[in-house]
């Protein structure tokens, strides 16, 4: 995973060196996390909640995340995906604060404990609600995706370029672990409803338990995919993902059409490649707007 050549024009953000958080994410990568796939022992393994899997690398990844982030940005709080579940009440620092980095240590962590490479570290930079920072490294691809707001998006120092989709047979799918359902707010079998809609998109689109969002928004991001809908929107989940997908001319919008926000608390999320494709999905699923 390289960095742009010498000479060459990188991402920019105010305040923070871009390419040092990027070398950050590529050392947790290669000397906490990889020398541990596939080399997990049982008890390495526990539940944060039922089905909720964490591992003593997460722990320790986001534990070496944290401290490298506070060295490179002194005055920026860093709000941990395991530090919430430990402190619920953490999670409301990346509304409250005027900057924020958000970390999920090891994103798609049953990807990492099966053996399946399809797993993700995610570092992103809020400011005021808003998504401005993406880091997304693939360590079993050796790739990494840098994006930054208004500088666009890089993949291993190779400036991205917006993806082109055929509406027509558009590929992607819809995340259904954590959909509801019922519920008194959202009336009626939500799990149906997206199971439906999905299904009229046509043989491109699918759905899954298991549709881990780093891997996702990088399969967008690079072309290989279109479109993707989640329920659950934690901002280390999302927040990233939301800024990569912006400066490739896509977007990441609610249900009802609205932009996705790191501190609005919504529930459901369209990530795609353009505004049409989400125009095309959100008619799909429009009963839940």
């Amino acid at each position: 995973m390289s960095r742009p050549a010498a000479g060459a024009a990188g991402p920019v953000l105010a305040g923070v060196d871009v390419l040092a958080v990027g070398d950050l994410v590529r050392a947790v990568a290669a000397t906490v996390v990889r020398p541990r796939f596939r080399d997990l022992h049982a008890t390495d393994v526990s539940e944060k909640s039922p089905g909720d899997l964490v591992t003593v690398v997460d722990l320790e990844a986001e534990a070496a995340l944290t401290v490298g982030l506070q060295a490179l940005t002194p005055d920026v709080p860093v709000v941990g995906e395991e530090a919430v579940a430990a402190d619920p009440a953490l999670v409301d620092v990346v509304a409250s604060a005027e900057r924020a980095w958000v970390v999920d240590p090891i994103d798609g962590t049953q990807a990492f404990v099966d053996g399946s490479p399809d797993y993700a570290i995610m570092v992103g930079l809020v400011e005021r609600g808003e998504a401005v920072g993406c880091w997304i490294c693939l360590p079993e691809l050796d790739r990494l995706y840098v994006a930054v707001r208004g500088g666009g998006a890089w993949l291993d120092g190779v400036p991205l370029t917006r993806p082109e989709a055929d509406l027509a047979a558009l590929r992607g799918g819809a995340a259904t672990r954590f959909l509801p359902r019922e519920e008194a707010e959202v009336p009626g079998d939500v799990l149906g409803r997206v199971e439906a809609g999905v299904a009229s998109l046509g043989a491109g689109m699918a759905t899954s338990d298991r549709l881990w969002s780093g891997a996702t928004y990088a399969r967008i991001a690079s072309g290989e995919s279109d479109v993707a809908f989640y329920w659950r929107t934690h901002p280390w989940d999302h927040l990233p993902g939301a800024v990569l997908l912006r400066e490739l001319g896509g977007v990441s919008i609610r249900p009802d059409g609205s932009d996705y926000r790191a501190d609005d608390g919504a529930l459901g999320l369209v990530a795609a490649s353009s505004p049409e494709v989400a125009r095309v999905v959100l008619e799909a699923l429009r009963p839940l707007g």
